[in-house]
């Protein structure tokens, strides 16, 4: 008898627990309070997010929440979105990793009016990304939010200085620096814009480190030297996408920050904003074959993307310089089967970095391909073209960041 009211016990708290289960499963969103409510929504990937904010007014003002804001903060990641370069259209076209979708975001007004209709992205840290206009001038934008900052302008004497590289890193999405490095190897000079306190430092050289020997210097000006996969450098007269112009990755190293850029003649060139140094990565004599080189950031990271030619075949592969014995290791590599395409067509590639990943554009007179690298499981996956008007779109190179709402400019 015990075993049967025993049994009928615990039959009652199931029917009990199922009844209270159906009830949380009929829980309305609009029963949250507020606090929950945006909890609940700030973890949705961004696209998801404006999709829910379309259907009620009350979760379309959650967008402008302070509090919102707030929880999206603490949301450690997001999956990354990548800005196309297409210096033809006036709107941003993104590949969004999350949905694995092509999408389209309009043009902020600020980089719609006419002084501006030029810029082209040169730089992204975190949320943001930061346009590059005539006369030395920047604007930061949020491209998720549309919020844009135009830069006080840079110093006359800045302007004098050929720029090589704009460096951008973004703290916590509330503060950021932009880096400028000019000047020509080995005259160096270093200008930071930092957001806290809306003003440019004073410019400072950079010397070369010491015990470093002068790189080998070619007679030819139009030649560009590129690392093959032996740790040479390959001439060729291959040319960068406009957007990659001024290329560089930023890295923060036992609390040092470090610029990576690549210089005229093709070496790594490493500036220590820290200790106001540069060096130039160790590289042996050209040999004939030609290659294209990508320097990208990785987790904090500096690697090299390299597409070479060698035995009627093409590689692409990816470098991390290894400091204790100066030189190039490979950590992952295409497989042959899709490199081998690339054989004789001249291809040029413009790599990013997010995270674990690295997007590569390969472009040339006859294709164009988008490919994802997966450093952690070697998947090197192509993704599908992005068609406009039933075409298919070529875009030169892409920009990384994470589409955060709460990014500032």
């Amino acid at each position: 008898m015990e075993h049967i009211d025993n049994w009928a016990s615990r039959a009652g708290r199931k029917r009990k627990l199922e009844a209270q289960d159906k009830e949380m499963l009929n829980l309305s969103m609009d029963e949250l309070n507020e606090d929950l409510l945006e909890r609940v929504l700030s973890w949705l990937p961004t696209s998801a997010f404006f999709r829910a904010a379309s259907v009620c007014k009350r979760w379309k003002s959650v967008s402008d929440s302070a509090s919102f804001k707030l929880a999206c903060s603490e949301i450690p990641s997001r999956e990354p979105w990548f800005l196309m370069v297409d210096p033809h259209l006036n709107q941003s076209t993104i590949f969004d990793s999350a949905e694995r979708s092509w999408k389209k975001l309009n043009y902020p007004p600020l980089l719609q009016q006419s002084s501006n209709c030029d810029s082209i992205p040169v730089a992204a840290s975190g949320g943001l990304v930061c346009f590059h206009i005539e006369a030395s001038n920047f604007i930061v934008c949020n491209p998720v939010t549309g919020s844009c900052r135009e830069l006080p302008p840079v110093h006359a004497a800045q302007e004098n200085h050929s720029l090589l590289a704009v460096a951008m890193n973004a703290q916590n999405n509330q503060s950021y620096k932009l880096v400028l490095v000019s000047g020509e190897l080995p005259k160096l000079s270093c200008k930071v814009y930092n957001s806290s306190t809306g003003f440019w430092g004073e410019e400072f050289l950079l010397r070369r480190k010491v015990g470093e020997s002068q790189e080998f210097d070619s007679n030819d000006d139009n030649a560009v030297y590129f690392l093959s996969k032996a740790g040479n450098v390959v001439a060729t007269d291959m040319q960068r996408s406009p957007s990659k112009q001024y290329s560089s990755v930023i890295t923060v190293k036992d609390g040092e920050e470090i610029v990576y850029f690549l210089s005229s003649s093709g070496t790594i060139v490493s500036c220590n904003l820290t200790t106001k140094c540069f060096s130039e990565y160790p590289r042996l004599l050209p040999v004939f074959c030609e290659y294209s080189i990508d320097v990208v950031e990785c987790k904090g990271e500096m690697l090299v993307v390299v597409l070479s030619e060698f035995f009627e075949s093409a590689n692409l592969r990816i470098w991390r310089f290894d400091d204790s014995v100066r030189s190039w290791n490979q950590i992952v590599a295409m497989p042959p089967a899709m490199s081998h395409e690339f054989y004789g067509k001249k291809v040029d590639i413009n790599c990013v970095g997010a995270g674990d990943r690295i997007f590569i554009c390969l472009n040339s007179a006859e294709f164009f391909r988008y490919v994802v690298c997966d450093l952690r499981t070697n998947e090197w996956t192509e993704l599908p073209k992005c068609f406009r008007n039933g075409e298919a779109v070529e875009f030169m190179s892409a920009f990384s960041f994470e589409p955060r709402i709460e990014a500032s400019v």
